[in-house]
């Protein structure tokens, strides 16, 4: 730059063309786009032709009540649904955009609790209430901290489980799927997972799940490995232990939160 050039800038642009795209980013944004060009071309049809006096009084009366009602939703948006104005890009960082949505995970999470116990007949007690929280505050907790991974899920029954996979995989987790022994060993030798998690019994045995854990010590492959079967007794933790394994539960939320922690070794 010559002496006595004006310093360059990376000013905005302040036109329409220039403002729209960053405003178009978010519900919010998209909305007040949309009030614009209703209102500008509202009022060039009304002042900018000619029309007679009974077609302008209806464009007249419209320019007077829109941007009432539109403020009287806006009201409504406002006082009913903050959340649902912002995109998440719109937040500071992470934990604000978490902060904000996690009641709407306490809804969703209240009312599947609530559809379970209604299939089941069963009655609403207090431990449901802190379960459900618990599960909440669980997912939020796991999603900040985690990342991406990588989980190998085996289970020649894979249909069982798929809500499980779906919690992992919201939470940024990538899952591959083996059907046997021979299938997750093969995988196992072909790339670096962060997590395994296993059924028990299989069609090639009642303790399948063992001889997989036991496979993968004798080959040195330290991956931590949960199993996902129907007993959640402490002698079978137990035996899991001591067969090297990390754990063992038919809880889902257990599951979640053991396999998470493993994942960001908590």
């Amino acid at each position: 730059m010559e002496i006595g050039d004006a310093p360059r800038t990376n000013a905005p642009d302040p036109s329409f063309f220039g403002v729209a795209p960053s405003l178009a980013r978010n519900p919010l944004g998209i909305v007040a786009l949309a009030l614009v060009l209703v209102y500008a071309l509202a009022s060039v049809v009304t002042f900018g032709t000619a029309l007679d006096t009974q077609l302008r009084a209806p464009l007249v009366w419209f320019l007077v009540v829109y941007p009432v009602l539109v403020l009287g939703v806006f009201a409504w948006l406002i006082a009913k649904h903050p959340n649902r104005l912002y995109a998440p890009t719109d937040f500071r960082n992470d934990d604000a955009f978490l902060a904000a949505t996690q009641g709407q995970l306490k809804s969703v999470a209240f009312l599947s609790a609530a559809q379970a116990r209604r299939d089941r007949l069963d009655a609403v007690g207090p431990e449901d209430e802190q379960q459900v929280s618990k599960v909440v505050e669980t997912v939020v907790r796991r999603v900040r901290e985690g990342g991406e991974s990588q989980i190998l899920w085996v289970d020649d029954r894979p249909e069982n489980n798929v809500w499980e996979r779906q919690a992992f995989m919201a939470a940024g987790a990538e899952i591959k799927l083996a059907l046997n022994t021979t299938q997750a060993l093969e995988l196992l030798g072909q790339q670096d997972f962060d997590l395994v998690i296993s059924d028990m019994g299989r069609v090639e045995g009642d303790r399948e799940g063992y001889v997989l854990l036991d496979a993968m010590r004798q080959r040195r492959d330290k991956t931590p490995l949960v199993f996902y079967a129907t007993s959640n007794s402490p002698a079978h933790k137990k035996e899991t232990r001591e067969h090297g394994g990390q754990g063992c539960t038919n809880s889902p939320t257990e599951l979640f939160d053991l396999g998470m922690a493993l994942i960001t070794r908590l």
